[in-house]
């Protein structure tokens, strides 16, 4: 059965090279735009894994990723913080707000696939 993805960005661009990565039968992809819809999204579709950006209008992806694992029926789902945010202490913060694993962009494709792969089980 296809891994439900929930791929969060607000940029188009990114959201289709994020979305391409995913593009095979084995994974079913749902996207957001910002992180209130994202929040939405996990809430309704439930999917087995989240890859978040952090700089979006309304809600950034360290609020959304702390109020998803704040909820007990969405904390144990993976979130994967995807950001141009590079520095340590933007990976500490976003450790410490639940991300499980924290990759900058310009992504690697098969870092990004090796952590979604890792987290799936």
């Amino acid at each position: 059965m296809a891994k439900k993805l929930l791929i969060v960005d607000d940029s188009p661009t990114e959201l289709k090279l994020i979305m391409d990565v995913f593009n095979s039968p084995n994974y079913a992809v749902v996207t957001a735009s910002d992180g209130e819809e994202g929040v939405e999204k996990a809430k309704a579709e439930h999917p087995d894994l989240i890859i978040l950006d952090v700089v979006m209008p309304k809600m950034n992806g360290f609020q959304a990723c702390r109020t998803i694992k704040s909820m007990p029926d969405l904390e144990k789902i993976p979130v994967i913080l995807l950001t141009s945010k590079n520095q340590k202490s933007d990976e500490f913060w976003g450790k410490k707000q639940g991300a499980d694993v924290y990759l900058t962009k310009p992504f690697n494709t098969e870092e990004l696939l090796k952590a979604v792969t890792d987290h799936l089980g």
